[in-house]
């Protein structure tokens, strides 16, 4: 009897750790649901607000909106980083930090693509950093071929985004993390600052 009521008792035991370890599954399923949901939402309001944007291309104001919707992009995509700042006389659109690499950010929301001196203002501010500080210029009408010659070469420091990045993060394909990983380790391999999402297979 005492041996059926041990065989009983861890039997109970066992069915009641079972009955916890389906409803802790269904608790973690249900918030992963609900933070999908939230993400595929985030997103979608981030896409809803560029879309707005981009008939506004060239103006002063859509310029500063799209600065702050480059900054919510950032913080959606849990990237440290720090907004727009003066130092030493000089306006900094602000910075990003990934993997020990600081970027500091020059954003241009304007018709023409980003030409040369776009270009030689972000080196020069690159350039009075630390070591491993880099720019990243984030252009939505892209760049001229002068301006991708320039900022290429021996040691750039600086890697160049165009609205085909943003869309390739909105549309789902890559997390922004990574596409800026992709375009600074095709820099580090290549010197060419510039690598087109069309060409991120290759």
């Amino acid at each position: 009897a005492v041996t059926e009521l041990k065989h009983y008792l861890k039997q109970q035991d066992s069915e009641v750790k079972d009955e916890r370890e389906k409803n802790k599954f269904k608790e973690n399923a249900r918030k992963e649901r609900e933070k999908n949901q939230r993400t595929r939402t985030d997103k979608t309001k981030l896409q809803t607000r560029l879309e707005v944007l981009i008939p506004k291309v060239g103006t002063q104001k859509a310029g500063y909106e799209f600065e702050s919707w480059f900054y919510d992009l950032l913080g959606f995509s849990e990237i440290q980083n720090r907004k727009p700042y003066k130092t030493g006389g000089r306006q900094i659109d602000g910075s990003l930090t990934i993997e020990g690499t600081t970027y500091l950010v020059e954003l241009k929301f304007t018709k023409d693509q980003s030409s040369a001196p776009d270009v030689d203002s972000l080196k020069a501010k690159v350039n009075k950093m630390a070591d491993n500080t880099m720019g990243i210029i984030v252009s939505m009408s892209g760049y001229s071929s002068v301006a991708i010659n320039d900022a290429s070469g021996n040691k750039s420091t600086l890697i160049m985004l165009d609205a085909s990045h943003l869309y390739l993060f909105l549309s789902g394909v890559m997390n922004f993390k990574d596409i800026i990983t992709r375009v600074r380790r095709h820099a580090s391999q290549t010197g060419e600052a510039y690598l087109p999402a069309s060409r991120f297979s290759g």
